[in-house]
């Protein structure tokens, strides 16, 4: 009898262990001024929604002065799988928190100004080990850096043997990290982050500078199932491609991107990360008015993928949303000067155009624009269109003294002057916004500041 209890104790035990539902639990402080926070699943450059939670707010008393701290817990489902998951604290800006969830209670304290800097895990191995870690690897490479730095202006011995040694210390650490974790999701985290240094010092500049864009992914296995379900390839394909491949010159930096693109759709193999990558990429070049990558990322490799993993209506979209970028015609528009009907695609008094939406409500503009009418005398072959966007015409009839010789376009809205037509079509999201086009009308530079609209036109007179 004894013996059925306990086999029927243990067996209910085992049931209650096996259903037992994990949960995250979460401290910050200072507190913020929202009440809530959302739980997503990461898989790749997507989150899937979760839960959300209420912060409760409570002051505890610390070194005798009490601090007002948040707290929020999630119930994690009975199913939840293993993986990434991101808590959300704010609605814009970086207000987040990555963790790893491989079956067991999460529970962390955290400054909500600087999430990756403060985060304590108090519960869960996994998180604790990844953590230190990163904490580690991070102290090491920062004196590396610090030591190849120093090398390049002073070649001394003792920086080199200093070097070496780090060097050793980093290599240690590794091999003990990726022991302390083996069988833990986090062992495949720790695996691909290991840094890529050359084991011995560089000398020279230019090998230095070069030596981590060849070496980037060496210790990435982008067919590991594990970091499918994460932000760890994104992440890394962002850092690659947007930070580590700059250049200030424009034409320089397309050829960076082509250069890290090909690279990337090289070592990814696997169609669905294939078309994670791809479609997150033409998202960040749409977004930056960057045509010329897009048609490439869609015609050398979206179209080339299996026909269960394109996307016609994304497809569509994201091309529909490059009307006015580098490549395309200039979306045409009409407008009244001096009594006489005048449209983009019909002018002809430049061998090239510069296009300037601006707005005399924008500080900016009312600085720059006359900066802009300055520079613009030196470079006579080219006609300036300035699109206004206001409410109406009393403050642009003013301004536009200042820069009569321009072809000046009064942009307006019944309801709205965000609204207007051509103000939409090109999706201006700033002002000044500049576009400049060739004699054709088509959109050759979408130029950022005064300096590259400089820079455009002296490389253009020099040819």
């Amino acid at each position: 009898m004894k013996k059925t209890l306990l086999t029927l104790l243990f067996s209910l035990l085992a049931l209650h262990f096996i259903n037992a539902q994990h949960y995250i639990k979460g401290t910050m402080t200072p507190t913020e001024d929202s009440d809530w926070v959302i739980l997503y699943k990461i898989e790749g450059a997507k989150q899937k929604f979760i839960g959300n939670a209420t912060i409760k707010f409570e002051e505890v008393s610390v070194g005798g002065n009490l601090q007002k701290v948040g707290r929020f817990e999630f119930e994690l489902p009975i199913n939840a799988t293993s993986g990434s998951y991101r808590i959300t604290y704010r609605n814009t800006g970086s207000g987040f928190i990555d963790i790893l969830f491989n079956k067991e209670n999460v529970e962390f304290v955290f400054n909500p100004k600087y999430p990756e800097e403060s985060i304590i895990f108090i519960k869960s191995r996994e998180n604790k080990v990844y953590n230190e870690y990163l904490t580690e690897v991070n102290t090491t490479q920062q004196i590396i850096d610090s030591l190849q730095t120093s090398y390049l202006k002073n070649k001394s011995k003792k920086i080199k043997k200093a070097y070496k040694k780090t060097f050793k210390q980093q290599e240690k650490l590794q091999e003990m990290y990726e022991g302390k974790s083996e069988g833990m999701l986090a062992y495949h985290f720790i695996k691909a982050s290991k840094p890529s240094n050359p084991s011995s010092i560089i000398s020279d500049t230019e090998k230095y500078l070069q030596y981590p864009v060849v070496h980037f992914f060496n210790n990435i296995d982008f067919s590991n199932k594990n970091l499918h379900k994460s932000p760890f390839f994104i992440d890394k394909i962002t850092n690659y491609v947007f930070y580590l491949n700059i250049t200030d010159n424009q034409k320089a930096q397309q050829k960076l991107y082509k250069e890290s693109v090909h690279k990337i759709m090289r070592l990814v193999k696997e169609d669905a990360l294939k078309k994670e990558a791809i479609e997150y990429l033409i998202t960040r070049f749409t977004n930056a008015r960057n045509s010329e990558l897009v048609d490439l990322l869609f015609a050398k490799y979206y179209d080339k993928l299996p026909s269960d993993f394109q996307d016609s209506e994304f497809k569509d979209k994201k091309i529909a949303s490059l009307l006015a970028s580098v490549g395309r015609p200039a979306p045409d528009f009409s407008w009244k000067e001096n009594g006489k009907d005048f449209s983009l695609s019909t002018l002809n008094d430049g061998e090239n155009y510069l296009l300037i939406f601006w707005s005399t409500q924008c500080p900016h503009c009312v600085k720059e624009i006359p900066e802009v009418y300055e520079l613009m005398k030196k470079y006579t072959n080219t006609s300036v269109v300035a699109f206004a966007i206001e409410d109406d015409a009393s403050d642009f009839n003013k301004f536009i003294t200042q820069i009569s010789s321009w072809h000046n376009v009064l942009g307006t809205h019944p309801e709205d002057r965000l609204k207007n037509e051509t103000f939409l079509k090109y999706r201006i999201d700033q002002t000044p916004t500049f576009f400049v086009l060739d004699k054709n009308k088509k959109i050759v530079a979408v130029p950022n500041t005064i300096k590259d609209i400089t820079d455009y036109f002296n490389e253009k007179t020099a040819k």
